[in-house]
């Protein structure tokens, strides 16, 4: 068999197992993702002063700077040739 053919099976397969235990497909077996485990109730308990968390509503925003003028154009004596062909 050839050797990236073999590889591309492997790899196939590897992903299928992944992505079974992920969607918790192989919890019959004992091997549940983090996810679907005990949802890490230590944390809740670990928590220091729960209480003094916040949640403040949304303010409006600042309104948006006027947009600048556009820049004048030169004057004659000032313009470049470039500009006198542009015109």
């Amino acid at each position: 068999m050839n050797r990236p053919v073999w590889w591309v099976g492997v790899l196939v397969l590897a992903n299928l197992i992944y992505f079974t235990w992920t969607q918790g497909g192989l919890a019959v077996f004992g091997a549940v993702p983090a996810a679907f485990a005990e949802h890490e109730p230590q944390r809740l308990t670990r928590q220091i002063r729960p209480d003094a968390l916040r949640i403040r509503p949304d303010t409006a925003a600042e309104p948006a700077p006027a947009p600048a003028l556009p820049a004048a154009p030169p004057s004659p004596a000032e313009a470049t040739p470039v500009d006198a062909e542009a015109r």
